[in-house]
């Protein structure tokens, strides 16, 4: 087992089942590390399958793989563990007679007193006789017994492998050092062994932040599918219900409207009805006036046919048919007409739902309009906070707007929060978790710097321009983008008047819009926040000319 002071901490590779070094490592959803057949058996002897470290229970038991980057990281602890072992046994035995033995002891090995750099052997003090008496041998050198002689000689000055070579990155004897490493960095072993056991602290390091980088990757990873997932069973949920609804108002208003015509259509052939039987009403009255006429027109008798002859009117009363009219095929075809209207309309609308569907389905519905509409759901309220901005900068009194101003600073006292070198101002609330956007109207300026940063950022004297400087924004100058952390790589060309700004945390990455065009600007990704993120400004100088106008955080329903 490995010491405590180990450069790798040995716990951080054992599992928590066996206790012993990982074997085939696999990673639950909680986030914690097994040999793949120590959580499979655990799980086997128990009813529902739960992580024996937090208790968490799982619905199905997990589909587990094994975890090549913890596995490859246990493999290379292992290692270093034997290479540390031997290494450290070789020095104990240096360093302690009496854990070397004779080379030449047959029987029962003698603890030697002496190793031999001419012999590349160790002796004991019997069999060490001959180097103080035989002539040839008084002139070898002797030195304290060293185990793994061979390893420790110079083979071509047989001396003492005591120097290291930082250039050639060799070892070297005192002869090597002075012939051919003359003008190199040659150190003691002793100090590059330090050296190089400090690298591997640091690479030590290094690897324990890359872990934990990744591990946030899986679990932002992790939680954004948990998001995803939820979001997409509302998606379905609601799309389902409406259009369920939707279905539902149709059916209902073919049933309306099914209802209608068919009571348009009997009240027609109601009307109808009653003027045809009113019509033969008239016809059959006008029939008998018809032969009444004809017989009156019989009669010789000219007296006769005078008293016969009615006082009234001959014609039966009648309706006056110019007042009658039934015109329902002009009324169908205006129904017929609406309805083809108002169906070719809905049709446009399927239609287009249809393709949308389809675009979606395909992976091209990923438009910029749809992009900016998601992250502009996550806005929040952002003011300035006047304890951080420079003493150039002129605030407005609702703290939504700031400007620069050459001779502004004669008119504040200097506070310890704000910014004395870069012409800067922070956002007043800070966020340490998931996403929040906001929008920022910059107009004409020709130069402006815009992002978010870290509640620590450096606020006294200029701040070093480098990936790790705690800022994560864009600058405009002129007619063009770069990043503060890469001045000299152009990301972006042309000019805008209203920039989008979002950030997601948990997902490490900060993005830049161009609102109007909805188009992305650019992004950072792969970030690791560890602490409060800040909405940064920077309405810079006037060095271009023209850069005297404010910028603005406006919401984002609101035009300006």
């Amino acid at each position: 087992m490995a010491s405590s002071n180990s450069l790798l901490s040995e716990e951080q590779f054992l599992c928590p089942i066996c206790l012993d070094v990982f074997t085939r490592p696999v990673s639950t959803p909680c986030g914690h590390n097994f040999c793949m057949s120590c959580i499979t058996s655990y799980w086997d002897d128990i009813p529902v399958s739960q992580c024996p470290v937090c208790k968490e229970t799982f619905e199905r038991r997990p589909d587990l793989k094994v975890n090549t980057f913890i596995s490859e990281l246990a493999s290379q602890f292992m290692t270093l563990q034997v290479d540390a072992h031997i290494w450290s046994t070789d020095q104990h035995q240096a360093r302690c007679g009496a854990a070397v033995l004779c080379d030449f002891c047959t029987d029962t090995q003698r603890e030697a007193v002496n190793s031999c750099l001419e012999c590349l052997t160790s002796y004991c003090d019997v069999h060490l006789e001959p180097h103080h008496r035989a002539a040839g041998l008084k002139t070898h050198t002797l030195v304290e017994p060293l185990a793994s002689l061979e390893d420790r000689i110079c083979k071509e000055h047989t001396r003492l492998l005591t120097l290291f070579c930082r250039k050639d990155k060799v070892l070297l004897c005192d002869v090597c050092a002075s012939l051919c490493h003359v003008n190199h960095d040659v150190v003691p072993v002793q100090r590059a062994y330090e050296e190089k056991k400090a690298l591997l602290g640091d690479t030590e390091a290094s690897v324990q932040q890359m872990i934990q980088e990744r591990l946030q990757k899986v679990r932002a990873m992790k939680e954004s599918v948990k998001q995803s997932n939820t979001e997409t069973k509302d998606v379905i949920a609601n799309s389902v219900q409406d259009l369920t609804a939707l279905i539902s108002e149709i059916q209902k208003s073919q049933t309306e409207l099914v209802k209608v015509i068919e009571e348009k259509q009997k009240a027609a052939e109601e009307q109808a009805d009653g003027f045809i039987s009113s019509m033969e009403r008239e016809i059959t009255e006008l029939q008998r006036t018809t032969m009444k006429l004809r017989e009156l027109k019989q009669t010789e008798d000219q007296l006769c046919f005078l008293q016969s002859f009615p006082n009234s009117s001959i014609l039966p009363h009648t309706m006056d048919l110019s007042t009658f009219s039934f015109n329902r095929q002009v009324e169908i075809h205006h129904i017929r007409k609406t309805l083809n209207k108002s169906m070719s309309q809905l049709r446009m609308l399927l239609n287009k739902m249809t393709t949308e569907i389809q675009q979606f389905s395909d992976g091209t519905d990923v438009s910029n309009d749809a992009t900016l509409r998601y992250v502009q759901q996550y806005e929040v309220d952002i003011v300035l906070d006047p304890d951080t901005a420079h003493r150039r900068l002129i605030l407005s009194n609702d703290r939504k707007q700031v400007r620069y101003s050459s001779d502004s600073g004669l008119r504040r006292n200097l506070n310890p929060n704000m910014f004395t070198t870069h012409l800067a101002v922070l956002g007043q609330r800070g966020f340490s978790s998931r996403r929040f956007y906001f929008e920022v109207f910059v107009g004409g300026k020709t130069e402006w710097n815009l992002g978010v940063a870290k509640a620590s950022i450096q606020r006294r004297g200029a701040l070093v321009r480098s990936p790790h400087c705690g800022l994560w924004a864009i600058m405009f100058q002129k007619d063009k983008f770069v990043t503060f952390c890469s001045p000299e790589v152009p990301v972006a060309l042309g000019k805008v008047e209203r920039v989008g700004v979002f950030v997601d945390y948990d997902g490490g990455q900060v993005s830049f819009y161009d609102v109007q065009t909805a188009t992305l600007i650019y992004s950072f990704t792969e970030c690791v926040f560890t602490e409060e993120l800040h909405p940064y400004f920077n309405p810079c100088d006037n060095e271009f000319g023209s850069n005297l106008g404010p910028m603005i955080i406006v919401p984002v329903s609101r035009t300006v």
